[in-house]
């Protein structure tokens, strides 16, 4: 995720990091070439008697336009989606520990708890962007406890397993009445929603042919452009085609990086950020002074 202050109008037209312009500079220049090929072979153009008008792809850049605000929509609420359910993470996991440090202020293994809580911040992080997991989580679990995560077929879903485990014991053990007990068994759910909720927007991508035939007719649209502008604009082609290109594949690269928000893209969710800031703040909540950095958006204003 790109965080930076403010811009001035000027600077923000100049701006390079955090847009999708590095990504699809290439297009635009082979955009470009083309337009310059297309006005050399102006004199053989038209001697075919072939004329494109620019009517024709008025109507057609009006509806592709129109698909492409569908399409990023689309996104964006998975994108916006995405953030929420990180969002109710951190509030679940935060109540979580509240909870359960003023049920049982004199529980010795308070800080295994947090462990626990913490190893499912990170664990679902890795999942959704297909990292390995054992060194990371080999910080917070023991190792039969990450031999057991391990060895399920969903990792994180086993970690929230481990933590009923360990207030069921406190229940079974006197230390927390069935009321309680519930009450906390709640807020583990509220985090397994929020594992549902994020697996579901991973694993369930917009329609591939909605995708398909949009790109295919982006990129048609845009290679056709040049033949249609060159017997008005002649030198003026190349510049008008690579404007108008500009403004139709950004808006389809967007899309995708939009469409799975849990990558590490420039405009994707800083989950390294966020299960940073959920690590300090359980640390801290019990009374621990050694914590991690906090993470902070690097020289190009990207948030990780």
């Amino acid at each position: 995720m790109i965080v930076r202050p403010q811009q001035h109008w000027l600077r923000m037209i100049f701006v390079w990091h955090g847009s999708v312009l590095p990504k699809i500079f290439t297009r635009l220049l082979l955009n470009f070439l083309l337009s310059i090929a297309v006005i050399i072979m102006l004199p053989w153009y038209t001697s075919l008697g072939i004329k494109l008008t620019v009517a024709p792809f008025s109507i057609l850049g009006v509806a592709i336009a129109i698909f492409l605000g569908f399409r990023n929509n689309a996104c964006y609420a998975r994108y916006v989606e995405a953030r929420q359910l990180w969002g109710q993470l951190m509030i679940a996991s935060r109540s979580l520990f509240r909870e359960v440090k003023n049920t049982l202020p004199d529980d010795p293994h308070l800080g295994e708890f947090v462990r626990l809580q913490i190893a499912f911040a990170h664990c679902l992080r890795m999942t959704l962007r297909r990292q390995p997991q054992v060194n990371q989580l080999a910080h917070y679990l023991t190792e039969a406890q990450l031999r057991e995560t391990m060895d399920s077929g969903s990792p994180a879903n086993r970690i929230l397993l481990i933590m009923g485990e360990w207030l069921a014991t406190r229940r079974r053990e006197g230390h927390l009445s069935d009321i309680l007990f519930h009450s906390l068994n709640n807020r583990l759910n509220d985090m397994s929603v929020v594992l549902a909720g994020c697996e579901r927007i991973a694993n369930t991508p917009v329609p591939f042919a909605y995708t398909l035939i949009l790109h295919r007719t982006v990129y048609l649209f845009c290679i056709m452009l040049p033949f249609a502008l060159v017997v008005d604009l002649h030198y003026m082609t190349p510049f008008i085609s690579v404007l108008i290109s500009y403004t139709f594949i950004s808006l389809d690269a967007l899309a995708e990086e939009l469409e799975e928000p849990f990558g590490v893209e420039n405009n994707d969710l800083p989950l390294d950020a966020i299960c940073n800031a959920i690590e300090i703040d359980l640390l801290q909540m019990n009374d621990e002074k050694v914590l991690p950095p906090r993470i902070l958006p690097d020289k190009y204003y990207q948030l990780t």
